[in-house]
């Protein structure tokens, strides 16, 4: 059984920064039914509010769209077409908690996830790596993050079916987070 609490582990409250040089948001979708494309995007910004008690916690994302990289270019330029991201028309994604709860296992993350102009709730299943203080006498956190997704919920519906059967790119898509906060 599992118990659901608010307590926070032993972090300092306050104001925590995503750490850009070592954080990576990330993602796993399938092509041809077979091969997994991992993707990641390069630039976002990440603020952590954590207050005394968890339920007091809040976290806004906000990811720059073009910067989408999967390690081919022209999948990254369909990505940010019209037919996936659109970034023309929607330049970020952005996620904005609503709760936080933590058990013995983890943490849950829920928040609501923006793609384009569709907002849905998500809950992100997240680890607490540890706090450490580094050879500058900065305050960290590392933490790790999961959610699995289907994009067509946030309208990403493009995609082509396989005459053998099947699609092209796969609706389920594993969202990956591997972070570094840093104290302000």
């Amino acid at each position: 059984m599992t118990t659901e609490t608010t307590t926070r582990p032993d972090i300092q409250a306050g104001t925590w920064v995503l750490e850009s040089q070592h954080t990576k948001i990330g993602f796993v979708a399938k092509h041809l039914m077979v091969t997994k494309v991992r993707g990641h995007f390069d630039r976002f910004e990440g603020t952590v509010e954590i207050g005394d008690d968890l339920a007091d916690s809040r976290i806004e994302v906000k990811i720059d769209a073009s910067s989408i990289t999967t390690g081919a270019d022209d999948r990254d330029e369909h990505l940010r077409s019209g037919d996936f991201l659109d970034v023309a028309d929607y330049p970020h994604l952005g996620f904005v908690s609503t709760e936080i709860r933590s058990d013995h296992e983890g943490f849950e993350i829920t928040g609501d996830l923006t793609i384009r102009d569709v907002t849905k709730p998500i809950t992100l299943a997240a680890t607490y790596q540890g706090t450490v203080t580094d050879p500058w006498g900065n305050e960290r956190i590392g933490f790790s993050a999961g959610a699995d997704l289907d994009r067509e919920d946030w309208g990403l519906t493009w995609n082509a079916a396989l005459e053998g059967g099947g699609w092209l790119v796969s609706k389920g898509v594993v969202l990956e987070i591997e972070g570094q906060l840093i104290k302000q």
